[in-house]
C-alpha cells in the first residue's frame, strides 16, 4: 500500500516560526516560541503545527502553554481542495462549542489578515489524546485501536455516533449557523451540497481526465434521490473517527471542520460508516480480516436514533454519496502525486481512486450485504 497522503510543502517553517513569534507579541507580553513541530501527518486538511510558548503574564510571572496553529496548505503544494476557509472552520468550531458539550479544542485566536503568515490562520489550545491511524489504516492491525478489547472498540463507536447526534442538535435555522450555508445552486440544502460536490469534481477533472464511474454515480444519485430530505442541521462534513482524538476510548477533541455546512443528518452518518468501509475493504483486499463488525450500518443507525431521537433514512443513498465524495478527493490526490512525479495517470481514470470496485458494486446493488 502506498502513502497517499499529500506531503509536499514549500513553506520554510523557520520563517513561519519567526512570523508567528512576532504575531504573538500582539497578544502576549514578551512571547517566545519554545518548541515548534510540524507533524508528519499533515495532509488533506489544513496544515497543523504544534508549538509551545512562554510569556510574561499580567502579574509579571513567567507563563507557558501548548498550542496548535492551523493554516491553509501551501498553495505551491497543489492543495486537495480549491478553497480553505479558515474563518469558516474556526467559527464552526466555536458554534458547536457554544451550543453543545462536544469536545472542541479551545479556539483562542483567529487571524484573517494574510500579512502575518501569508494566509488567514487560527490558534487553538492543544489537547492530549490518541487518534485511530490512517496510515497504515487502523484496520490493518498493530495499533492501539485494533488491539483494544471488543468492549472498548464498541464504546468508541457509540461515543463517536453520539458526537454526531450532538452536532446535529444545532438546526440550520439557528441564526448563528447562517454562515454555514453552502454557496452552490439549489433549492434545498441537500441539492446545494451535491451541486457543490459536482463543482469540486469539475475542478478536479479540468485536466480532461474524466471518470465515467463518478459521473455515472452522480446519475444514480439523481435517479434515487431521497423523497424526504428530513431536517436540515449543522453538518460536520468530515465526520470520521480519524478526525477525533480519544482518551479512554471517549472523544476529547473533534477536529477538521473544512467541510462543515448545512445538510441532512445522514450526510455525516453515511460518511462515518463509509470511511470505515473504505479502510475495511482495502484491508480485505490485502487478505487480512480487518474490523468487519465495526460501524455496521444497522447498529450505527440504532445508536444514532437512541442518541438523537431521529431514525436515519436512506442510508444506502448517503453511503454511496460518501463514496462519490471520497472518489473525487482520491482522484485529486492521484493528480497531486502525478504533479510531484510520484505516480502516473492510470489508463482508466476510474482507477485514480482505489475504491472503484466498491463504488461499482454500490451502484449495481451487490455491495449492500457487506454493511
Amino acid at each position: 500500500m502506498t502513502d497517499e497522503r499529500p506531503k509536499i510543502s514549500t513553506r520554510d517553517h523557520r520563517v513561519v516560526r519567526d512570523q508567528l513569534t512576532t504575531w504573538l507579541a500582539g497578544r502576549l507580553r514578551s512571547p517566545s516560541v519554545t518548541d515548534f513541530t510540524v507533524p508528519t501527518t499533515n495532509g488533506m486538511s489544513s496544515e497543523t503545527i504544534l508549538f509551545d510558548a512562554e510569556w510574561t503574564d499580567d502579574n509579571g510571572t513567567l507563563a507557558s502553554d501548548r498550542f496548535v496553529l492551523r493554516l491553509p496548505p501551501d498553495p505551491a503544494s497543489e492543495p486537495v481542495f480549491p478553497v480553505y476557509d479558515m474563518p469558516r472552520q474556526f467559527n464552526a468550531m466555536r458554534l458547536v462549542a457554544d451550543r453543545t458539550d462536544v469536545a472542541i479544542p479551545p479556539t483562542l485566536w483567529l487571524e484573517t489578515d494574510p500579512g502575518h503568515l501569508g494566509s488567514a490562520f487560527f490558534v487553538m489550545g492543544r489537547v492530549d489524546g490518541v487518534v485511530p491511524p490512517d496510515l497504515m489504516p487502523y484496520t490493518f492491525g498493530d495499533n492501539w485501536f485494533f488491539d483494544a478489547a471488543a468492549a472498548d472498540q464498541a464504546a468508541l463507536q457509540l461515543a463517536s455516533v453520539e458526537v454526531l447526534a450532538k452536532i446535529h442538535s444545532i438546526p440550520a435555522s439557528d441564526p448563528g449557523a447562517e454562515f454555514l450555508v453552502i454557496d452552490a445552486p439549489g433549492e434545498t440544502a441537500l441539492v446545494r451540497h451535491v451541486n457543490d460536490q459536482r463543482s469540486f469534481y469539475e475542478w478536479v477533472a479540468a485536466d480532461g481526465f474524466r471518470s465515467p464511474l463518478i459521473e455515472n454515480a452522480f446519475v444514480w444519485l439523481d435517479e434515487h434521490w431521497p423523497s424526504d430530505e428530513g431536517e436540515i442541521v449543522v453538518s460536520w462534513g468530515d465526520a470520521r473517527i480519524g478526525n477525533m482524538m480519544y482518551r479512554d476510548f471517549r472523544p476529547v477533541a473533534v477536529l477538521d471542520w473544512e467541510m462543515a455546512g448545512h445538510g441532512p443528518r445522514e450526510i455525516d452518518i453515511g460518511w462515518m460508516i463509509f470511511i470505515h468501509r473504505f479502510f475495511q475493504d482495502l484491508t480485505e483486499q490485502y487478505g487480512m480480516p480487518g474490523m468487519p463488525d465495526f460501524m455496521r450500518t444497522a447498529e450505527v443507525s440504532a445508536q444514532y436514533a437512541t442518541a438523537s431521537g431521529t431514525t436515519p433514512k436512506n442510508l444506502h443513498w448517503y453511503i454511496l454519496y460518501a463514496a462519490v465524495r471520497h472518489a473525487i478527493v482520491m482522484s485529486r490526490i492521484t493528480r497531486r502525486q502525478i504533479l510531484f512525479g510520484e505516480a502516473v495517470m492510470p489508463d482508466n481514470p476510474d482507477h485514480a481512486f482505489v475504491h472503484h470496485p466498491t463504488l461499482t458494486a454500490m451502484i449495481d446493488g451487490s455491495y449492500w450485504s457487506k454493511l
